[in-house]
């Protein structure tokens, strides 16, 4: 759905607009809350920081023209999040003032959006794993992720070493075909 779409369905039923806001910007907000409240705060507190996003974001956009609503979600984050860490400094004691400094080294160490886009690229693939069903998908997660071999793999799930090779091919071919499927390309 695009950023228009969005604003469209805001002004026209916003409890479907939110929705469509919270559902496309939602991994985006949280990694750039996160990685501000790093070392502050629990998750929790970047909960709550995000709900506040989202919460102050559509307050904001009932009436409001926004060119680019990226830009804009982006900037709210880091400035509740920026507020929430000195909030959260004054209160444990810590002592960290955020300055155009700290907050460079912040955003030289991310891409937030490309780690979000990533984050949902993984969780589609994991979606596409687990659709195959036990033992194949015991199979590619232990062998792709974890490096584990034939015999381990085989130890783990009752069946042999040969048959576990056999599974694992076919269930290769059936997850490439899943992620055709869904448009996901690795």
């Amino acid at each position: 759905m695009t950023d228009n779409e969005i604003l469209t369905l805001m002004r026209d039923t916003p409890p479907q607009g939110q929705k469509a806001l919270f559902d496309k910007y939602y991994r985006y907000v949280y990694t750039i809350v996160q990685r501000i409240l790093r070392g502050f705060g629990s998750p929790d507190d970047c909960d709550e920081c995000t709900i506040d996003v989202f919460a102050s974001v559509m307050m904001k956009l009932k009436g409001a023209e926004i060119g680019a609503l990226n830009s804009y979600i982006g900037a709210a984050a880091r400035n509740a999040a920026i507020s929430m860490r000195r909030k959260l400094a004054a209160k444990t004691g810590l002592n960290d003032p955020i300055d155009d400094e700290n907050m460079a080294e912040i955003a030289e160490d991310t891409d937030v959006a490309a780690e979000a886009e990533k984050n949902e690229l993984s969780e589609q693939l994991l979606k596409c794993i687990s659709e195959l069903g036990y033992p194949d998908s015991v199979i590619i997660i232990q062998k792709y992720y974890y490096s584990r071999s034939s015999k381990e793999i085989a130890e783990m799930t009752g069946l042999n070493a040969a048959g576990v090779r056999v599974r694992c091919g076919r269930a290769m071919k059936r997850l490439k075909k899943l992620l055709e499927e869904n448009n996901i390309t690795l």
